[in-house]
């Protein structure tokens, strides 16, 4: 009785410092702070599809001394963009932008803010998930990995990028683009 209150407890303490949504994995403890204008993305935040039509700030707490890689996913995207209740459940890939460095110090509230000249290797590409009726939130979650010094993409990973956007499969990309796993995270939902 006691040893399973006391992994319970655990349990609760990991869920309830994961950055990512539950049963997303990576797990990630590391916020990534994510901004839409003016409005500070706290995890599960819900926000409208307007609010997240520009590319967000990104940064971290602390300094911010590498290269970083930046992507978003939709974790709750439809195989049938057109009748979303026709298709499959399927993650999508939204965006993938390298070479985030930071932009100067951090600010007085201690946060480091990133900036990438890069557009690519998957240009900024907004929320925008259809009406559903039901409607249901979709959980677009922000993943942020160390960029290794003289990192080029790998050939199987930019196929990846490029061809498998519908149904990506965030653990294979990882292997196949030679990275360990992401460092901060953050996500947000948008109802369509």
């Amino acid at each position: 009785m006691k040893g399973s209150s006391i992994l319970s407890a655990l349990a609760l303490a990991s869920a309830s410092v994961a950055q990512t949504p539950e049963g997303f994995t990576p797990v990630v403890a590391q916020k990534l702070e994510v901004t839409f204008g003016t409005k500070a993305v706290t995890p599960g935040l819900a926000l409208q599809k307007t609010e997240t039509s520009r590319q967000p700030t990104i940064g971290l707490n602390g300094t911010a001394t590498g290269t970083y890689i930046w992507m978003l996913i939709d974790l709750d995207a439809s195989t049938n963009f057109v009748n979303p209740k026709q298709g499959q459940p399927a993650t999508y890939l939204h965006t993938v932008i390298r070479d985030f460095k930071a932009s100067g110090a951090a600010s007085a509230d201690g946060i480091t803010t990133l900036k990438s000249t890069a557009t690519g290797p998957v240009a900024w590409f907004a929320p925008a998930p259809q009406p559903e009726s039901p409607p249901h939130p979709h959980r677009y979650t922000n993943l942020l990995w160390e960029q290794p010094e003289n990192w080029q993409i790998p050939a199987s990973a930019n196929q990846m990028l490029q061809s498998q956007k519908t149904g990506f499969n965030v653990p294979k990309w990882i292997t196949a683009a030679g990275l360990k796993d992401p460092i901060a995270a953050n996500y947000f939902n948008v109802t369509g």
